[in-house]
């Protein structure tokens, strides 16, 4: 049986202040605390009893450092995966200038679409051929708790880099790109490069890309759904026969051309002959038994089917 994950991502609940609010608040504090500290400076000088005005002081300075922590800058399609000593809090998705308790730890990610170009890949179609086959592919990050919590994106012990929200999702590209390659090279095990020698009604890797492309973007969802990622399109931009076999299927190809173009220049011209013969007997112009009639179709056959240009030999009755 095929497991299962189940998100548990819900929306931070917890409290959250106005920015510019707080960067008031935080400068009052300090104020306050440079006040309580002179003014203790003060009361010592004077042999006066001090202890208080530095006790304020020091607690104003505690509450003035918290306060000074905790701002968060957050703009469209970003989120911050909020957790509290190691326990998940919920997801942070309010846009703006916000102070958040600096207590909790943030881990920032980016909801925006990326794309992914993959190389081209040698891979076996349905018939066996290698061919060379590259895709696009549109994706984002849908479930921030699976994203974060269920997958190991490896991301550096450095603190600067834990927090960049664009390193973090370079880390989830790269885990996009290895199951990108993995579902291509599934797709296009399941269709030939081309319908020759086989059912033209068949779908095929050159022909196909409309259906092709759905079920790469099916293969790929279900392969991505466990890290919380989504494919918005997956197509192919490239394909080719692998360079081994290329110039034998190039000859093929070019044999298949030939064998169309003399199919259609045959039925023309036996066409034409047909009219002729037709069009003389109808109008009168010459009676023709039956072997001066297999004479001018055999000369007109020639004539028109040839590929250089026919020499007329004309009879002057000499």
């Amino acid at each position: 049986m095929e497991k299962t994950t189940h998100s548990g991502e819900f929306e931070f609940k917890g409290g959250s202040l106005n920015g510019f609010l707080m960067i008031a608040i935080a400068i009052l504090l300090w104020c306050a605390t440079v006040f309580s500290v002179v003014k203790g400076i003060v009361k010592a000088d004077a042999g006066e009893s001090c202890t208080w005005w530095f006790v304020l002081g020091g607690l104003l300075f505690l509450i003035a450092v918290i306060c000074s922590c905790g701002f968060s800058l957050l703009e469209p399609n970003e989120a911050k995966v909020m957790t509290f000593f190691g326990r998940y809090v919920g997801t942070f998705r309010k846009n703006g200038y916000y102070w958040l308790n600096p207590f909790m730890s943030v881990k920032n990610v980016s909801l925006r679409a990326r794309n992914l170009n993959a190389e081209p890949i040698k891979v076996n179609d349905k018939a066996g051929n290698p061919v060379l086959i590259g895709l696009v592919v549109v994706w984002r990050l849908k479930d921030t708790y699976k994203a974060i919590f269920d997958i190991d994106t490896d991301v550096s012990a450095n603190a600067q880099t834990l927090n960049s929200a664009s390193a973090r999702m370079n880390k989830f590209e790269r885990f996009v790109a290895i199951q990108s390659d993995s579902a291509l090279r599934e797709v296009a095990g399941m269709y030939a490069y081309d319908n020759e020698g086989g059912s033209n009604n068949e779908v095929t890797l050159r022909d196909g890309s409309a259906e092709i492309n759905e079920v790469l973007t099916s293969k790929l969802n279900e392969r991505l759904e466990m890290a919380g990622l989504e494919v918005m399109e997956a197509r192919i931009n490239y394909l080719a026969y692998a360079p081994e076999i290329a110039a034998v299927m190039l000859r093929r190809q070019q044999a298949a051309a030939i064998i169309t173009a003399r199919e259609k220049i045959v039925d023309g011209a036996v066409s034409m002959v047909k009219m002729a013969i037709d069009k003389l007997s109808d109008e009168g112009v010459v009676e023709l038994d039956n072997a001066k009639k297999a004479d001018m179709v055999s000369n007109l056959l020639v004539v028109l089917c040839a590929d250089e240009p026919a020499q007329p030999v004309v009879n002057t009755g000499k």
